[in-house]
């Protein structure tokens, strides 16, 4: 097993990448560990792979330990099956990723890792121009190689993808290039779920010529919206030239751009790149009137300054423009067209704008916020003393909270507050420095309920929370007719419904059908694996239910010792 990422990010992430600077979605899978020796093992890969390539050219740790093992193959270009020459090829060890045998690919793409100790290793392939990735690699997860007696490792194949590119060019009235112009690009999840959105994933700003450029990027749907500034907009005119009448002909603003040259967020066209492919995506910004938006000041005693931020896709955008104040009211002014989310107030309130012309926004609009407390406690009932960061998630299912950006709050001493929570449907994540700690059961006064989401109004809430602090990890192997599949799909299903996305967990077989599930909390369990599960929409408890019939029960208690091994393998099912 190779978990490439703490949390599951549809991006997020962001393989930015998350993806996760925060939690994006869903949680699952084992955690890898090591992070700063993945760091450190891809940094020599670039450097290797910087070097003049000399055919099977090896490079070896000076602490690795001799071994008789050899894990080989031939390393293959994804989109067209070409072999691929001079590609770096390293293995990493399993339990601390540090690189212990590395190697470059032939003029026919075959390479070969020769006296590796027994043991598990995670292999990683990287040329400039393709994506570096895990073997095997689905998302977060990858196979990692097991060498050793009665190991199969000498014809692997190992699937190199080349990394796409999207260019274009941003031009405005009269075919003038528009320079430093905020390219955002956005990537839309492949399963439109409770819990997923469209996630920032990169920004580029425009050259001289208007030109951007996308580099290195994974295959899937993506969209791209453009912010900028008229380089002749005079928004603070004075006296003079507003009579004039020149003042108010230089007060003008690009709408916020989607592709296809489109202000209409619903419009934006999708860009589906594959891998390798080279997309252009030109825009054309129009300048139209800037606008005002004031906000009568609800008393003389108000102190809090409104907050505007623009909203893409989701995403809060903060914007340069500042509140005014002025005598009972405060004004925003030059602002483009476009999605808005205003909060104002003490507490405040949060008000959507879909700004198309001048507006006046009552002190008193909008949603209100509240405080939303509470504790964090073990299944024993004892206080967490250490410092665990939460966030709230917005599910986006239409009950208020849709569009929402993530909220971000730190328990200490098992004690937490949120301070402007919008009434909504939220889910509810816990980190200690890295672990991920279950959520199993969350009690809003009465009686708790099991899972890790919350409901909130426009009144403060307290919440009891209580949290799984075990390290237990079910391994197991996958198997069909007595022999192990690498590459599954192994998921650990709660026979609790309302624990499915809580308590969830993923990871992928090893090239001996091993497995790992790591975070996994008290309770009953189903574990199953699916070939070529990759696509199917996990996260829909439906769409599993097919296959727990099939699958290998297990439960977890308190007592339970810090490996669980299964009793029987897990029959491998196909999709």
């Amino acid at each position: 097993m190779t978990y490439l990422s703490q949390w599951n990010v549809p991006q997020r992430d962001a393989e930015q990448k998350s993806r996760r600077g925060g939690f994006s979605g869903f949680h699952s899978g084992s955690r890898k560990t090591g992070s700063v020796g993945i760091a450190a093992g891809i940094a020599l890969l670039l450097a290797l792979a910087a070097l003049p390539a000399l055919p099977q050219t090896r490079q070896r740790a000076a602490t690795a330990v001799e071994g008789s093992y050899r894990v080989a193959g031939k390393v293959v270009n994804a989109a067209t099956g070409e072999p691929l020459r001079h590609v770096t090829i390293a293995a990493l060890t399993a339990a601390d990723s540090l690189t212990v045998e590395s190697a470059q690919s032939d003029e026919e793409g075959h390479f070969a890792l020769d006296r590796l100790a027994a043991g598990k290793y995670q292999l990683t392939a990287s040329k400039r121009g393709f994506r570096t990735a895990f073997y095997n690699e689905h998302g977060d997860f990858s196979t990692a190689i097991v060498a050793g007696e009665d190991q199969d490792t000498g014809d692997l194949t190992f699937r190199l993808t080349p990394g796409a590119v999207l260019r274009g060019a941003v031009t405005a009235d009269g075919g003038d290039p528009v320079a430093g112009a905020s390219v955002m690009l956005f990537q839309r999840p492949r399963h439109a779920l409770q819990g997923t959105r469209i996630s920032q994933v990169d920004t580029t700003i425009t050259d001289d010529t208007g030109a951007y450029e996308f580099n290195n990027l994974a295959a899937g749907e993506y969209l791209l919206a453009v912010k900028a500034d008229p380089w002749y907009a005079l928004h603070h005119a004075s006296p003079s030239m507003a009579r004039a009448g020149g003042g108010a002909d230089l007060d003008v603003a690009y709408p916020v751009t989607y592709f296809d040259s489109t202000t209409e967020e619903a419009s934006a066209a999708p860009i589906v790149l594959a891998g390798g492919s080279r997309e252009q995506a030109d825009l054309y910004l129009h300048a139209v009137p800037a606008l005002r938006l004031r906000i009568p000041s609800p008393s003389a005693r108000t102190t809090a300054s409104p907050d505007l931020k623009l909203s893409i896709f989701g995403t809060q955008i903060s914007g340069e423009a500042a509140a005014i104040p002025g005598a009972g009211m405060f004004e925003f002014e030059g602002l483009a067209p476009g999605h808005y989310e205003l909060a104002l107030g003490d507490p405040p309130r949060i008000v959507g704008l879909d700004a198309t012309a001048n507006l006046q926004v009552d002190a008193n609009a909008g949603t209100p916020t509240a405080p939303l407390t509470g504790t964090l406690r073990t299944a024993a009932g004892v206080l967490v003393q250490e410092d665990v960061g939460l966030t709230l998630e917005p599910l986006g299912d239409g009950n208020g909270a849709h569009g929402q950006s993530q909220l971000q709050a730190t328990a200490h001493g098992g004690r937490f507050r949120f301070d402007a929570v919008p009434p909504g449907s939220w889910a509810l994540w816990a980190d200690n420095s890295g672990q991920m700690l279950p959520i199993l059961s969350i009690g809003e006064g009465g009686a708790p309920h099991p899972g890790n989401s919350v409901a909130t109004g426009d009144r403060a809430l307290t919440i009891a929370v209580a949290v799984s602090q075990g390290d237990t990890r079910i391994e197991g192997f996958a198997r069909r007719d007595g022999k192990g599949v690498a590459g599954a799909m192994v998921v650990l299903v709660p026979k609790d419904p309302a624990s499915y996305h809580a308590l969830l967990r993923r990871d992928q077989s090893d090239s001996d059908g091993s497995f790992g599930l790591r975070d996994v909390a008290p309770g009953p369990y189903v574990v199953v694996a699916i070939e070529d599960g990759w696509e199917l929409d996990w996260e829909r408890p439906e769409v599993l239910a097919r296959y727990l019939p099939h699958g290998i029960a297990v439960t977890v208690s308190d007592r339970s010792a810090s490996v669980v091994r299964l009793s029987g393998p897990v029959p491998v099912q196909s999709r």
